[in-house]
């Protein structure tokens, strides 16, 4: 299996390419600085010079963008338009590290986790700019896309299990009532689909078991 990993710095991404490598898979990972990940290759490219040839020959792209501020949030949208646009009518699939607060929270599908009373404020802009992506994302039928939401409470140094329960479009529950992964068991659900899965055009979720 020979993937790529985009945005390859972050804790996400560095669980999911060490994991990938733990599994034998061939790992090209592209980012903006110099090299500190575990994967087979490395590109210092950033995201957005990244081109339909450099992602050519890849079984899957793994997006692990991630924005934090106010000026920088608009590219939550434009970043993956941009892996979309380079992958698009290709045989490759295109995985997405997602956001929780898009996932619904009643079966007619109209509210959200991030529309509850408790949901955090300083949250909100984030939630909002990734499920504006998400969006984006579900009217692009010329990519084999799948985006993968963590639990609300998403760990990044948080035990790795090895466990976890595949979920769909709404929040899931594990038995004793928790929305929590760790980064380690995220990165697991991400490789088994890779591996193993079809959920093409669709959004996934995963919650620890």
């Amino acid at each position: 299996m020979n993937i790529a990993v985009v945005a390859a710095h972050g804790k996400a991404a560095k669980n999911i390419i060490a994991e990938a490598v733990g599994r034998g898979f061939d790992v090209t990972a592209f980012g903006r600085r110099e090299n500190d990940t575990q994967a087979s290759r490395y590109v210092q490219k950033d995201l957005f010079a990244i081109s339909a040839e450099d992602l050519k020959g890849f079984d899957s792209v793994v997006d692990a963008f991630g924005a934090w501020t106010e000026e920088t949030m608009p590219l939550h949208s434009s970043s993956l338009k941009h892996l979309c646009d380079a992958l698009s009518g290709t045989d490759t699939r295109l995985l997405v590290v997602g956001g929780a607060g898009s996932l619904y929270v009643d079966p007619e599908h109209t509210a959200t986790v991030s529309d509850a009373p408790g949901f955090p404020d300083t949250f909100k802009p984030l939630a909002s700019a990734m499920a504006k992506a998400l969006g984006e994302l579900r009217s692009r039928s010329d990519v084999k896309w799948t985006y993968i939401s963590p639990a609300v409470d998403f760990q990044p140094d948080g035990e790795k299990t090895g466990k976890y329960i595949l979920g769909g479009e709404e929040l899931t529950l594990n038995e004793r009532g928790e929305s929590i992964i760790s980064y380690a068991d995220y990165a697991i659900a991400m490789v088994d689909e890779i591996e193993k899965g079809g959920h093409i055009q669709q959004r996934i979720s995963v919650v620890r078991a």
